[in-house]
C-alpha cells in the first residue's frame, strides 16, 4: 500500500485506540517513569484529539511506578506485592497523565477493568456507556488493567489484548501498539538479519502465526508477538485496523495519519457474529 492509500485510508478515521507497554514508559536502567516521553505521548494524543477523533490511551506502568515509588529494588514475583505496587503505582501515573494532558487543554478520565468487565454483560455495558459519555464529552479515556484485584494481568500480555478488547468495546476504527519492534517480521529480526517486514497483513493465517512465535524480540516475557496477532484477531474481526509500530520514537502517531510509517498494518475484517465474550471464555483462560 502507497503512501497516498494510507493517508487517505486514515484520515476517515473517527475513533483511535493507542496502547503503550510498561517497558516504553520507563528507564531502563533505572526504572523510573521516561517523563519526556511520556510528554511526548501525551502531546501526540492531543494533537490527534484536535484533529477531531476520539482518542484512548491503553496503558501500563502501574506496578513499575508503585515499585519504584516504595523503593523496591527488584521487580516483584508475587500477585499480592505486584497488586500492592499498582495501588500506588496506578493513582501516581494517572496523576501525571492528567497533569500533562492539562498543558494542552486536554482532559483525562481513567478507566480500570478486568476480565470479568469484558465476560459479564451488564458489567461491560456499563463500561462501554461510561467510555461513550467520555468520549461526548471530549475527555481522553487512559485504560489499565485493575492490577490491585485482578490476576489475569500475565493473560494480557502487557495489555496488548486488554487495548483490542477496549477497542472492540468502544467500536474504534483503529488501533495502535506501541511496540519494540517494528512490526512483524518473517524472522526474528535479532537473530536474523534476512528477515523482513511485513507491511500489510490482510489475513490472519497459520503462516502469520508461525512467525509470530519466532518473533519475539524483548516482548517475550509478556507474549510477545503472539499476544499482538490475538490482539489483531479480536481489533479485525470488531471492524478496526491495527497497526504494530515502534515506540522508541512517538512520533510515529502522526506519521500514521501521514500515511508515512514504519509498520505491519492488518487490515480489518468485520464479522458481525464476533463476540467478545465468547472469544474471551476460549482465549484467556
Amino acid at each position: 500500500m502507497d503512501t497516498v492509500s494510507k493517508r487517505e485510508r486514515f484520515a476517515k478515521k473517527k475513533r483511535v485506540v493507542v496502547k503503550i507497554g510498561s517497558a516504553a514508559l520507563h528507564y531502563e536502567a533505572t526504572g523510573r517513569l521516561n517523563l519526556g516521553k511520556v510528554e511526548r505521548l501525551v502531546r501526540e494524543l492531543c494533537d490527534i484529539r484536535n484533529r477531531g477523533m476520539d482518542v484512548c490511551l491503553v496503558s501500563s506502568g502501574a506496578i513499575a511506578v508503585g515499585r519504584n515509588a516504595i523503593g523496591l529494588e527488584e521487580r516483584p514475583s508475587s500477585i499480592s506485592t505486584k497488586q500492592a505496587c499498582a495501588a500506588v503505582g496506578q493513582a501516581r501515573l494517572m496523576m501525571t497523565y492528567q497533569k500533562m494532558f492539562s498543558e494542552y487543554h486536554q482532559t483525562a478520565g481513567q478507566i480500570l477493568m478486568t476480565k470479568g468487565t469484558m465476560q459479564d454483560n451488564v458489567a461491560r455495558k456499563n463500561a462501554q456507556n461510561t467510555f461513550e459519555e467520555l468520549f461526548r464529552m471530549g475527555i481522553i479515556p487512559v485504560v489499565n488493567e485493575n492490577d490491585t484485584v485482578s490476576t489475569y494481568e500475565m493473560q494480557f500480555g502487557d495489555n496488548d489484548t486488554l487495548s483490542a478488547l477496549v477497542a472492540s468495546l468502544v467500536g474504534a476504527d483503529l488501533l495502535v501498539l506501541l511496540s519494540d519492534i517494528d512490526g512483524l517480521f518473517t524472522d526474528d529480526p535479532h537473530k536474523d538479519p534476512n528477515a523482513k517486514l511485513i507491511e500489510v497483513a490482510d489475513a490472519l493465517d497459520e503462516r502469520l502465526a508461525a512467525m509470530a512465535k519466532g518473533t519475539t524480540g524483548s516482548d517475550v516475557g509478556t507474549g510477545g508477538m503472539e499476544t499482538k496477532l490475538t490482539a489483531a484477531k479480536i481489533a479485525t474481526l470488531s471492524g478496526a485496523d491495527m497497526i504494530i509500530a515502534n515506540g522508541e520514537d512517538v512520533g510515529v502517531l502522526h506519521r500514521i495519519f501521514e500515511g508515512r510509517f514504519v509498520g505491519t498494518l492488518f487490515m480489518e475484517r468485520y464479522d458481525e457474529d464476533f463476540y467478545i465474550a465468547d472469544f474471551i471464555e476460549k482465549t484467556i483462560n
